[in-house]
């Protein structure tokens, strides 16, 4: 089985047809979903948060066999994803893709069960410890994007369960959690 770091690539990486857009509608919408699987889990393991359509992806092509994803074929998988929520364009030209290997309320939901695991309702703290801080070591928390762990807080205060409040930089924003 072929790796890419540590993670074991599945075997359709290997066969050369899946790196050209079939042209077979039943064909295509298997290998649509075949890759939209392996973008998520990849960028999932790797804690991967954006993807640029020009930019060297480690996914999109394969030494081994000689092959890689034609811009089209790219742009087909992210859009794939785009339209399930489970990524979002972050340009109008379609160069910038934000992968959301969770939902925004997915990630709401994590934070809420970090706030809870970690007694911190009722409590303040920052954006920042919330990405970095020694109790986010290990969850999928740690490192989250900015942009993502930001949307979903602004879900939760949207539904009541927190407020955000302005520090003097973006470094020092702070959330006071409901209990």
């Amino acid at each position: 089985m072929q790796t890419l770091g540590n993670f074991k690539l599945p075997p359709f990486f290997n066969y050369p047809p899946y790196f050209t857009l079939q042209p077979v509608r039943d064909t295509r919408e298997k290998q649509v979903q075949l890759w939209k699987e392996l973008i998520l889990d990849f960028c999932k393991t790797q804690k991967i948060f954006l993807i640029g359509l020009e930019e060297d992806f480690p996914l999109f092509s394969n030494p081994a066999i000689e092959r890689s994803l034609t811009h089209e074929a790219r742009e087909a998988f992210l859009a794939a994803l785009v339209s399930e929520g489970r990524a979002e364009w972050l340009d109008k030209g379609h160069r910038k893709c934000l992968i959301l290997w969770h939902r925004i309320q997915d990630w709401a939901d994590i934070i809420i069960n970090f706030v809870k695991d970690n007694g911190l309702e009722d409590s303040v703290t920052t954006v920042e410890e919330i990405r970095t801080g020694p109790e986010s070591r290990g969850t999928d928390l740690q490192g989250v994007d900015r942009v993502i762990l930001m949307r979903a807080l602004k879900l939760l205060e949207h539904k009541g369960k927190l407020v955000i409040f302005k520090g003097t930089s973006a470094d020092d924003e702070g959330i006071k959690f409901s209990s």
